[in-house]
């Protein structure tokens, strides 16, 4: 039986394996401020604090990145602009120092007789507000979780038990008002 195709000249493109005059194992640095690789930074919403970053930390790669910035003549309108496909570009998170840091404690009612506790605030203190929210489930043996941006809602009315157990896990908090009872 004859074989149905031989390739004797293979194309380099399809060729696998190592590469010629590259060295193994491949280096890749990561950034600092977006912890992605260096060449997609661009793609980061703070590129401008990916740029500070690397100029203060890997310098060499900062002035490779800057050579290439200058050499592209496309406006930052079309860099923001989605091409095809994807989620586009990500939003940057708004900072926490906006507003007072200060914690606000509630009462909602829920049903007739039954109420829940809504505490916020506590991320203007950089506290993760799962492992709060789970703190609190397991001190009060109740359920407890975490509603919109800085909100946690407690099952059951703990709010006065609250005011002694916060500055007794967070110690940084010292503000806490008191909002009543308020309609959610």
């Amino acid at each position: 039986m004859k074989p149905l195709c031989v390739m004797t000249d293979v194309p380099e493109h399809l060729i696998s394996g190592p590469k010629t005059g590259i060295n193994y194992p491949l280096t890749v640095q990561y950034c600092g401020n977006c912890s992605m690789p260096i060449e997609y930074c661009e793609y980061y919403p703070d590129y401008e604090k990916c740029k500070i970053w690397l100029e203060k930390n890997l310098p060499t790669e900062f002035s490779k990145v800057k050579l290439e910035d200058t050499d592209n003549g496309a406006t930052d309108d079309d860099k923001k602009r989605q091409k095809r496909g994807g989620k586009g570009i990500m939003k940057a998170k708004k900072s926490k120092d906006d507003g007072p840091k200060k914690v606000c404690v509630s009462r909602a009612p829920r049903g007739k007789k039954k109420s829940v506790t809504v505490v916020t605030g506590l991320s203007t203190f950089d506290i993760d507000l799962k492992v709060a929210a789970k703190y609190f489930g397991t001190k009060f043996a109740c359920g407890s979780s975490v509603t919109g941006d800085d909100e946690i809602v407690i099952q059951g009315d703990v709010k006065d038990d609250l005011f002694a157990v916060i500055p007794e896990k967070w110690p940084e908090i010292d503000e806490i008002d008191d909002l009543g009872d308020q309609k959610r």
